[in-house]
């Protein structure tokens, strides 16, 4: 959500309060639209749509936590099955920007990913999912290796909480634009 000709000497935390009123104040078609940008549950949009008014970038957080917290399974799985695989650049420009650290990876670092990725798919029938930002992809794919040896129950906790992070930097990302 861009606001075009915000004053330039408006501070951050200016720019982030009239966002979050445009936000709150539009139709609920483009608050859905919004909110998917940084989740790709439809349970999670939906209550975040339904949520509104937020006052700060504060609450909108807590709120996009409490909903997150009691979404299912199935909704975390929706949430994953949003994104690109690590390593896949083909996503959207925040998935790029995200996992930047993998456009610049070796190609035997990228074969290990792909690989990692199909091996993790394979074992827990999901994407795997990581908060890519400000990590290269060595550290990504040294998080990968070791999440493999995880059991399903602790996996998907993992993944949903990784989700988490992910959706406050989109959340944050939202409000800056």
């Amino acid at each position: 959500m861009t606001t075009p000709g915000l004053h330039p000497l408006l501070t951050e935390m200016d720019r982030i309060e009239i966002r979050i009123a445009a936000l709150n104040d539009c139709a609920p078609e483009t608050a859905r639209s919004q909110f998917r940008r940084c989740c790709g549950s439809s349970r999670w949009v939906e209550q975040m749509t339904k949520a509104r008014p937020f006052s700060d970038i504060a609450g909108l957080e807590a709120c996009a936590d409490r909903i997150w917290a009691s979404c299912s399974r199935q909704d975390w799985l929706e949430a994953f099955a949003a994104h690109p695989k690590i390593g896949d650049q083909s996503g959207t420009r925040w998935s790029k920007q995200e996992q930047s650290g993998a456009a610049i990876a070796s190609p035997m670092i990228l074969a290990a990913l792909a690989k990692g990725n199909q091996d993790y798919q394979a074992k827990f029938g999901y994407t795997f999912i990581v908060c890519a930002t400000g990590r290269s992809a060595a550290e990504m794919l040294a998080v990968l290796e070791q999440r493999l040896g995880n059991n399903d129950d602790s996996e998907i906790h993992n993944a949903a909480e990784q989700q988490r992070l992910i959706m406050h930097l989109r959340l944050r990302k939202l409000l800056s634009e």
